[in-house]
């Protein structure tokens, strides 16, 4: 196995890694989404970083929604190598999501042909992803897939997860538990990386958000991030409902859900409760505003993944609400709701609020994540790996 655990470098099998010296690999990192390209910066970095390794940014998928605020993200940090335009904007739905998903392939395979990367990298379980790693497999190009092995529910997220796992040929699991459940998978051990997850590596970068950025945003107590999970409209908007009733004796902010089948219908809760909102929050401000809610005794409520990663990390009381995250890992700063209604949510929010924080622990690494993804990418030689082979 490479890298099962947290120190060192990973151990080599013979046969399985280059040695001669060659060019600079050309890395191809996929960011469809502002839930992935936080999660990524660390990595590109970590890869430019490097003299063998030359990272190409590909900006996909709602990055490019007008008015395409988190793709000014993007750019504002990295080059960006290549668009891949895949969802209309004004369109969700389950329909809408199958034709990104097709036009998604295509342009990936375009985008490959031109770019030429030795390694493709993912990153987790949406659309964007399953995308590039469609157009990677059917194209003959290796890829690496990030916070593969996971479980969480989401729309069709657990599904495509793994469906990713089976189409990658290195797998970068973010806990130990993860990398389990890929060799049970029926993948080669020696291709699994515990890397832990590249959410952890930059928190320390991001300062308690600044009093007049704080007071700009209302000044909160509490943070909803709630993202749809497939259902219609209506039933969105009664569980985000009931979740901004929970919080009403609160000041809160609502960030708006991702572009998933039932968007509309939480934007309609969170306008309807009159409550302060926020399209996008850059990825700074987002974090920086978590460590301020951490230290002043605030809280995150929601569905969001960052509940249950970022906010251990910081030990952010968190919420967590229906089952979009059901089957992740939970560290002790999480308090699950026991149902979708007002009084359920509003006896977790007050569990959460009483949690002892003082030992707290998470299992997603030591924020060194990136430079392990990237030392894997350097030494793995992807030349024989792309016959995959099931090895139960």
């Amino acid at each position: 196995m490479i890298g099962d655990g947290w120190d060192g470098e990973p151990s080599v099998r013979p046969g399985e890694f280059a040695e001669e010296a060659r060019p600079a690999r050309r890395i191809a990192i996929v960011t469809g989404s502002r839930a992935d390209f936080g999660l990524l910066l660390p990595v590109i970095r970590a890869c430019a970083a490097r003299d063998d390794l030359a990272p190409m940014v590909i900006a996909a998928g709602s990055h490019l929604i007008s008015p395409g605020l988190t793709y000014q993200d993007v750019r504002r940090e990295v080059e960006v190598a290549e668009r891949v335009p895949m969802q209309v904007a004004g369109r969700t739905g389950r329909d809408a999501d199958v034709e990104a998903l097709g036009a998604g392939v295509a342009r990936f395979g375009r985008a490959f042909v031109r770019l030429a990367p030795d390694w493709v990298v993912v990153l987790g379980d949406r659309i964007e992803a399953l995308a590039a790693a469609l157009a990677a497999s059917v194209g003959g190009y290796a890829l690496a897939h990030i916070h593969g092995g996971d479980r969480a529910e989401g729309v069709a997220d657990e599904s495509m997860r793994h469906a990713i796992t089976k189409l990658a040929h290195l797998h970068l699991a973010a806990t130990g538990q993860s990398a389990e459940r890929i060799r049970r998978m029926g993948e080669r051990a020696e291709m699994v990386v515990v890397a832990g997850s590249p959410a952890i590596d930059d928190l320390a970068r991001f300062e308690r958000l600044g009093d007049g950025a704080f007071v700009e945003l209302g000044a909160p107590d509490a943070v909803l991030l709630m993202h749809p999970i497939g259902r219609h409209a209506e039933e969105e908007e009664t569980a985000a409902s009931a979740a901004l009733e929970a919080l009403a004796a609160r000041r809160s902010i609502a960030l708006h859900p991702n572009h998933d089948a039932g968007r509309d219908g939480i934007l309609r809760a969170i306008r309807g409760a009159g409550v302060r909102e926020a399209e996008h929050l850059p990825r700074p401000v987002f974090i920086g505003l978590l460590r301020r809610l951490a230290e002043d005794g605030g809280l995150l409520v929601g569905n969001s993944s960052a509940a249950l990663i970022e906010a251990s990390a910081l030990r952010l009381p968190a919420v967590d609400i229906g089952a979009r995250q059901a089957g992740r890992e939970a560290p002790g700063n999480v308090v699950h709701a026991r149902g979708e209604s007002a009084g359920a949510i509003r006896e977790a929010i007050d569990a959460a609020s009483a949690i002892d924080r003082t030992a707290l622990r998470h299992p997603y690494g030591d924020g060194r994540a990136g430079e392990r993804i990237a030392s894997a990418l350097a030494r793995v030689d992807a030349r024989g790996l792309l016959r995959k082979r099931c090895v139960y």
